[in-house]
């Protein structure tokens, strides 16, 4: 069933849809407005750059700003894109970048191929002009000898299935257009190598070069970029239409996992209610067809199913929320924001759902997502007493916002006891892999149940970099205990032939690990899949709803009890996002300069406390002086109970005696993400907002313990200290 929209609402969206372009128009001269090539030629034709084309386009600016955001990109290479004008090259994300990086790509994947026919996947998600995007991908990749997979018409993919392909159909890699949950205006290319992971940066740095090269060429004697026709022979619809765009292997690969028949019949017999929301379309097509399969479809019901670059009006505001100012503002689709959720008018949406109900919220590439349930407002109080925020919904009714840190602690208990309980649990050692400023709540559980933990940078890309690490151990020496190190420099046994029960993000994204290896097509193993997936996490909350509703208990009943059982103290965590500027600024040259102001504040208040965790390091200074540097600098904060200062591989981690506190700056945008977990909420706020608006001056006793010649070599020392952990 489709839970239907009113019209007033879809009038509202129109309405700022209507205002954005209007905006977006008149912030462009018409001398940009007219395309630099026909949109809308389907035969082979050739793009001939030039220098004078280079110097009108101010190519060079954007290589650079591209190169550098290549270097320490966390999510792809991302940022705004004219989104009517998609050649304004006065953006970061714009067609003409696109079609440079794809044939850098391009001709790297040929150079490194011994003459193999090269092999790739393209797939995209809502936003505006992705399709068009990846039309491109295809037809130069084509041009260059290159096969490549792409859905009907170039549709919708989720990030999570293009990967799972990837790695199953023994693929040479991929490409997914996809700006995950950040503002409307923006896009991205998530480049994705041949297991399905992301790139790390050196892989990025690859093509980046031969970019570099492609417009010095151009420079002296021009250069011409050939597309193939749309008809091509390298580029192949049919495959994935035949696989009905991978759904048919990916309920396999859940049958092997999370979707055991214990599971499925519970759901089946239970009939939990669930909610999907399908926050910007992507995920309904391939998840209405995967529940079908699996037999459980009963229990759905689906709200906002259609493919929409706006996200159904979610997270758009009409007044910028910090000046007060009238403009197009846009907070995105982060469901862990609360602001963002008050956006969605749930009390309207889910007036006729009863109480119980649980509602899953994805976001518009599929790879994370947020839980939440109607509860009776009776339970207000324990709710605060969990730490569990919640919304007025009216009619004596509550919208609990679970963070991922608090369901996915739920979840990887409900996966170990269902473990257990089909007696499996004991057949291998188990262990999760967890970002650093994930909650502190899953190391404790990890302690209590025997799970190994292994910290990492923030990035799937980093969780699945220790996959492979263990997965190497696990070939070259299978009847050996496996032995890993983790970002903190902790050296962690995991034992013989161990098994994930968990990898997984605060921000949303998680994965699972099968019991038995999973196998690709051509015989290659893995410990787990390379992209998070909320299609997997959404199979396995669906299972714990019906346990809860066998049960009678709310979730909040469930997450009561983990704390209890497996003693856990640390039962709050909080994130602080502070953004230096408004995304949405529709005028380049603004937003340009704000972002560059932003990313000054930014790497000035990243700087700071960066200082402190490689002079502690390099034993410059020790915890008492660190102490007392950040007392001068902090002074409503108490660090009596500050146990270490650590360089994390891209933030600072503070560990105190009851708590963490990370503080990290964004690699994709000029923003700070400020983190904290331990046993009280009020007081992780507030040192998580304090640590996130902190200015970045350097106090007088911080010039005397530290000083100004010593930071001018941190930030190169970090990059050392990442290399040295991700090489290891």
């Amino acid at each position: 069933m489709i839970i239907t929209v009113d019209e007033s609402y879809r009038h509202k969206r129109n309405r700022t849809e209507q205002q954005l372009f209007a905006v977006v128009d008149q912030n462009t001269p018409d001398s940009i407005k007219t395309p630099l090539f026909s949109q809308d030629e389907p035969e082979a034709f050739t793009f001939h750059l030039n220098p004078a084309l280079i110097e009108r386009l101010n190519l060079w600016e954007w290589f650079r700003n591209y190169a550098k955001e290549a270097q320490v990109s966390t999510a792809g290479i991302r940022g705004p894109q004219n989104i009517l004008y998609p050649w304004d090259t006065r953006f970061p994300i714009n067609q003409i970048g696109i079609i440079l990086a794809t044939l850098g790509k391009s001709l790297v994947a040929n150079e490194t191929a011994d003459g193999k026919l090269v092999e790739k996947l393209a797939g995209c998600e809502v936003r505006y002009n992705s399709q068009k995007y990846v039309e491109y991908i295809a037809r130069i990749q084509a041009a260059q000898g290159i096969r490549t997979y792409v859905p009907k018409a170039f549709g919708t993919l989720p990030i999570w299935m293009a990967s799972f392909l990837i790695f199953m159909l023994d693929l040479d890699g991929g490409e997914h257009v996809t700006s995950s949950h950040s503002v409307s205006t923006k896009n991205a290319t998530k480049d994705l190598n041949n297991q399905g992971s992301q790139y790390l940066p050196e892989e990025s740095m690859r093509f980046v070069n031969r970019i570099e090269e492609i417009l010095k060429t151009a420079e002296t004697d021009g250069y011409q970029i050939q597309f193939s026709a749309v008809t091509d022979e390298h580029i192949d619809f049919e495959r994935l239409d035949e696989l009905h765009d991978g759904v048919q292997l990916y309920v396999g690969y859940l049958k092997g996992g999370v979707a055991t028949d214990a599971n499925l019949k519970l759901i089946r017999e239970v009939k939990p209610s669930i909610v999907v929301d399908c926050v910007g379309g992507c995920m309904y097509r391939p998840m209405r067809a995967i529940f079908e399969r699996l037999g459980i479809a009963n229990s759905i019901r689906w709200l906002h199913t259609e493919a929409d670059p706006l996200y159904h009006n979610i997270g758009k505001l009409d007044r910028n929320p910090k000046t007060g100012a009238a403009e197009f503002y846009d907070l995105g689709c982060d469901f862990s924001i609360l602001d963002v959720v008050r956006s969605v008018d749930y009390a309207t949406k889910l007036k006729s759902q009863p109480v119980g109900t649980i509602i899953q919220a994805t976001d518009p590439d599929g790879d994370r997502l947020i839980v939440c349930e109607i509860e009776d407002a009776s339970r207000a109080e324990t709710l605060e007493h969990l730490g569990i925020d919640f919304l007025d919904l009216g009619d004596n009714r509550l919208l609990t916002i679970y963070t991922p840190n608090q369901a996915f602690l739920m979840l990887m208990d409900f996966y170990a006891k269902q473990l257990k309980a089909a007696g499996l649990w004991e057949h291998h050692p188990r262990f999760m892999i967890k970002t650093t400023p994930s909650a502190l709540a899953w190391d404790q559980w990890g302690a209590a149940n025997n799970v190994a933990v292994i910290n990492v940078p923030v990035g799937f890309k980093e969780i699945a970099a220790i996959m492979k690490k263990i997965e190497r151990q696990i070939a070259d020496a299978p009847d050996t205990q496996v032995v890993i190190q983790d970002v903190y420099g902790e050296t962690i046994s995991l034992g013989v032939q161990p098994r994930l029960i968990f990898a997984g993000e605060e921000s949303g994204g998680m994965i699972t690990g099968p019991e038995t290896l999973i196998q690709s097509q051509g015989g290659r193993t893995a410990i787990a899949m390379r992209e998070k997936s909320a299609g997997e996490s959404m199979v396995l909350v669906t299972a714990l709803a019906a346990h809860c509703k066998q049960a009678r208990i709310m979730l909040s009943d469930y997450l009561m009890a983990v704390f209890a059982e497996s003693q856990i103290t640390a039962t709050c965590d909080v994130r602080e996002d502070i953004t230096y500027y408004n995304e949405s600024e529709p005028n380049p040259e603004k937003l340009r300069a704000a972002k560059l102001e932003g990313e000054a504040k930014r790497d000035k208040n990243d700087l700071f406390f960066l200082g402190i965790a490689i002079a502690l390091r390099d034993e410059k200074i020790d915890i008492e002086q660190a102490r007392a540097v950040l007392s001068d600098a902090l002074p409503t904060l108490d660090f009596t109970a500050l146990e270490d200062v650590q360089f994390v591989g891209d933030g600072s981690y503070l560990r105190f005696r009851d708590k963490f506190v990370e503080v990290r700056k964004s690699g994709t945008d000029a923003k700070t993400k400020a983190y904290a977990s331990g046993g009280d909420k009020e007081e992780c706020r507030k040192f998580a907002k304090v640590f996130g608006e902190a200015s970045g001056d350097l106090t007088e006793l911080y010039e005397e313990q530290i000083g100004q010649n010593y930071l001018s070599d941190v930030e190169n020392r970090a990059r050392q200290i990442y290399d040295a952990f991700q090489s290891e």
